[in-house]
This record gives C-alpha cells, structure tokens and sequence, in this order.
C-alpha cells in the first residue's frame, strides 16, 4: 500500500467507527467524505448511494439500513475499504497508466477455477464426473493475485468445479491477502458453521450462491435436498451478520419462475444482499440451444428486473442486459478475465478459448496475447448495447477472433469448434437483432428526455 492507499484506508476506517455511533445523523457525513475523496469520479455510483441514504422513498432506503443493521460493523469497514478504496479508487489509476502504457486491457476483476471438482452431479455439468484432476494450487493462486495487485486489481471472484472444495486454501488466501474482495459463485451446500465462523474472521470473502428457482426447480437439477440446505446455509450467514448473494441463470425453461415477483421476494426474506442474472450460454457439444430464451422471453428479463430494481430493496446485476452501463462487452480483460483450474486464460467465464497459460507467461504477457488484443481491438463489438456478446449477439466476431489468434478450446472432457459454438447461436442472434433495436431505440429515448 503507497501512502495515499494507507491514509484513505485509515480514514475509511475511522469514518465508520464515527457512523456506527449514529447512523441515521453520520450517514450524510460518511458520504461527504466519500465525495471529497474521490474526486469527481464516479458521480453516478455516489449520487445514487446518496439518494439512498437520505431519501426515506429511494427503495434502496431500507437497504442501507439492511446494511447498518445486519452486517457486522467489521466486515462492512473491511468491505469498504477493499472494494470501494483498493479496488476502484485507488485502482483505478494504475488501471488506467497501465492500459496507456502498454496499449492492452488491463483488468478490474481476475475470475479464477481453483478446482474442476465438485461435491454434486447436476444435470448438464461436468464438473463431478470429471473429478479433482484439475487444481491451481494455493502457490499458483498467491502469485496470480500478486500479480494481479501489481496491475491494480484486487477483485478476485472464484468459478468452477465447486471453489469450497477448497475451503481452507481459499480461507489461507484471504487471509494473506487482506486488502482484497473474494467472491465465489458456490452451490451453497458446503457453507457450515465452522466455514461461516473463518468468513466472519477474515472478512473479506463473499458467497454467491447458485438457485435454479425455488425446490422444486433447484432440487430437480441438482439433488434432491440441495434447496433446503441452501436455505440453511443463508440462515447460517445472516446468523453471523455477513454478506451473501444470490447467482441465476435464466433459460426458456425457469425465466418465468426466477424473474417472478414471488422469487424476489423470497431472495429478500432469506436476507441477500444482491443477485447476480445470468443468461444461458449454449456453450459445449452437449449443450442444449433449445434452452435460449427467445426474445419475448428475453424482454420479460429486462423488463422485470429493471422494474424489482426500481422499487426492491435488492441490488441485481443483469449480465447480459446490463451492458448499456459498462460500454458493452467487458470480457478479454477489458474488465475482467477467467483462468480456469488447468491455467488456461479464456477471454471471458462463458468463452472456452485460450492461446496462453498462467503456467507458462505472465499476467501481463497474457494481456498483450494476439487472443486478448483481438479484444481489445474489436470491443465494443456492437454500438447497441443489448447485443454486447462476439459469441451470443455477434457469432461472426467470435469466429474472426479464433481464426484470426488461433485460439484452442479449453474444455476440459470434449473440445469444440468455435463454429460448432457460433453456429448455436446464429439463429437467435438474427432473431434477437429486431427486438434489441427497437429496446436500444426505447432506452436512447428515455435517456434523452432526463437530460431535458
């Protein structure tokens, strides 16, 4: 940490010793001093936080308080100050001298396999069947991280396999790096009182956990029970007052039921602090395309999340439609990348690509590799920003990308062609092209007439 790092952090740190005092009165003042520290970056982050904290009828008015109230004061101070101080403030900049320097993305957020294995056999993963053969080892994830602090980064967000496979390596990894945010995309089924009792000592780890719906769906898919032991899980975190999400991944199937009113109501009772909405990926030769959602199906998601966010004390990410807010795709390191459990970077969580490995080049190298500066030389990869995707919106991007850089398949049991991908989704994006034109034509619209 440079001096400025340490002075922020300290000030940080003492502001919420100074708010939890008196929330309702020193809220104001904590965001007074955030506004003075950042210096003009970031205005719409603040001011919607502002509207938050002061306006009784914001939705995300009772959130805040959530916040103050649920979460213990140490771990809000420790999630301040790593995500909000290291990881975007203070990041930024070296970010940004690094991507002038060397004319390549530089990443905000480092996602990471530790592991192919997996305690469950859900239905259409490979994980399980595949087994504990793929590891990065606790050394190898030490030195991505270091890496990736070089460049700024201090968001690292675990994948797989099933990353609580490796519980106490992750829990040693937060702990040696305790001026970063670790979040995992987990099953749920593995979070125990003992595990619960290492995130609340840390403090610097974060649960999304997996729901296909309710029960019924989610039991279906992943084992009969899973759903009750999920519940049990979120039980056990809001118990100890920690943060945890939700992570969902709508289909032609579950949209529905995973986008209803009911389903958010019930992430809300059981206490999350966000969810994450992700689109289904027909990605490997086993998958399913019939579970793309159409595009009436595809605005029901856009639609509904973007009305629950108006009026739910609830912070929801749309992956896919969401672009519009971070200037398209943010894959192949633009924002982040994936470095899956045999050291392969792919470009993106959802795209099985790779010319360079974490074993064999460093972090940076592997920004400047001709796969990652095709990224960086074609994004955005549509000027509309519901079609962000060069694999799901725009297949003939992809199909450039892996001819031109020679990219190889990642996947782990059954390689595929990048044709064999693209051409699942040529249909559906011909198909989706009218219906994101007339939304991106809606959202211009409304944009123009606030700035009136």
């Amino acid at each position: 940490m440079n001096v400025s790092s340490t002075i922020a952090r300290f000030g940080l740190t003492k502001a919420f010793d100074h708010l939890y005092k008196d929330p309702e009165n020193n809220l104001p003042q904590l965001m007074d001093w955030a506004d003075k520290f950042a210096k003009g970056r970031f205005p719409g982050q603040r001011a919607a936080i502002r509207a938050a904290i002061e306006d009784p009828d914001n939705a995300y008015y009772p959130y805040v308080r959530h916040i103050i109230r649920d979460v213990d004061p140490e771990v809000v101070k420790t999630f301040a100050v790593n995500f909000f101080i290291n990881a975007n403030l203070i990041s930024g900049p070296i970010q940004d001298e690094m991507r002038a320097k060397y004319n390549c993305n530089i990443p905000w957020a480092i996602l990471l396999d530790p592991t192919s294995a997996c305690n469950l056999h859900c239905i259409g993963c490979w994980a399980a069947e595949y087994g504990n053969k793929l590891n990065l080892s606790f050394d190898e994830i030490d030195d991505i991280i270091r890496q990736g602090k070089e460049m700024g980064v201090y968001m690292y967000i675990y994948t797989g396999g099933e990353p609580l496979v490796r519980k106490k390596d992750l829990i040693r990894i937060c702990e040696k790096h305790d001026d970063c945010i670790f979040l995992t995309f987990t099953n749920g089924t593995l979070i125990d009182e003992e595990f619960a009792d290492e995130m609340l000592r840390v403090k610097n780890f974060v649960p999304a956990i997996s729901l296909e719906g309710f029960g019924e769906a989610t039991d279906s898919r992943r084992g009969q029970g899973v759903y009750e032991k999920v519940l049990r899980a979120m039980k056990i975190l809001h118990e100890r007052k920690l943060v945890y999400g939700i992570s969902c991944c709508y289909t032609s199937m579950n949209y529905e039921s995973i986008t209803s009113e009911e389903y958010w109501d019930m992430m809300i009772e059981n206490g999350a602090y966000f969810v994450w909405y992700f689109h289904y990926m027909p990605v490997g030769n086993d998958a399913s395309p019939e579970l793309l959602p159409s595009p009436e199906q595809r605005e029901t998601v856009y639609r509904r999340i973007r009305d629950y966010r108006s009026r739910k004390p609830l912070f929801a990410m749309d992956f896919q439609n969401d672009a519009e807010f971070v200037g398209g795709c943010i894959a192949g390191g633009r924002s982040y990348l994936h470095i899956n459990a045999n050291g392969d970077a792919d470009p993106c969580v959802f795209i099985h690509y790779s010319d360079s490995n974490i074993r064999e080049k460093s972090l940076l190298d592997v920004m400047r590799s001709p796969l990652f500066m095709a990224y960086h030389e074609g994004q955005p990869f549509n000027d509309n920003m519901l079609q962000p995707c060069p694999m799901l919106e725009n297949p003939t991007k992809l199909r450039a990308i892996i001819e031109k850089t020679g990219a190889k398949s990642t996947d782990m049991q059954s390689p595929e062609t990048a044709e064999h991908l693209c051409s699942k989704c040529d249909a559906y994006a011909a198909c989706w092209q009218p219906k994101a034109e007339e939304l991106w034509d809606e959202r211009k619209a409304e944009r123009a007439a606030k700035k009136n």
